[in-house]
């Protein structure tokens, strides 16, 4: 083999590994996308429950307008979120809310025999239930996309083209958990 051939070869085979490692980090910032979409996607079917379970509530529970205002705010503030973190806070917002709102349901044993309500309830959990699948898969995908992004030599590939790392969809307060102390 002569000595032109083997650089040819080399050239090559850096470029092919070249295309391969750009298009896995395309197809990884792609995935990252779709699975963000996808959480707002199961977020928007959320807050669209909301009203028509306030409405239900209201019905049997005029005299707790700061719930109800609580919840309201809480669910704007949800939807005008933008980033992965401020989503996080402005859910946890909206759930605090939302717990309020069930706390006032406990009192009138009526509307939790409400049918109606009873449905926008099952309805809410199956929700929640998607909203969480959907965090954890593009955690997984943000997980995948930032690896290769920071490992040799993807991550030349990754500066020459300027794929950013994603932030991870974290709840408050989850990045500074400590360990409980346990004192006897």
């Amino acid at each position: 083999m002569s000595a032109g051939f083997i650089v040819i070869l080399v050239v090559v085979f850096v470029l092919g590994w070249g295309v391969l490692a750009y298009n896995r980090l395309v197809r990884l910032k792609v995935r990252t996308e779709e699975s963000w979409h996808d959480i707002d996607t199961q977020l928007k079917r959320r807050w669209d429950l909301i009203p028509n379970l306030v409405e239900t509530v209201k019905g049997y529970a005029k005299h707790e307008s700061g719930v109800f205002e609580r919840v309201t705010l809480a669910r704007a503030k949800a939807i005008d979120a933008s980033s992965p973190q401020q989503q996080a806070v402005a859910e946890e917002g909206l759930k605090g809310a939302l717990k309020s709102l069930f706390a006032v349901v406990e009192n009138y044993p009526e509307l939790k025999a409400n049918e109606n309500f009873i449905k926008l309830q099952q309805t809410m959990e199956e929700i929640e239930d998607s909203v969480q699948r959907a965090r954890m898969y593009y955690n997984a995908v943000v997980r995948d996309l930032n690896t290769s992004i920071a490992i040799f030599p993807q991550s030349m590939i990754a500066n020459m083209f300027h794929f950013k790392a994603r932030e991870f969809y974290t709840l408050p307060g989850t990045e500074q958990r400590e360990a409980p102390k346990v004192q006897f």
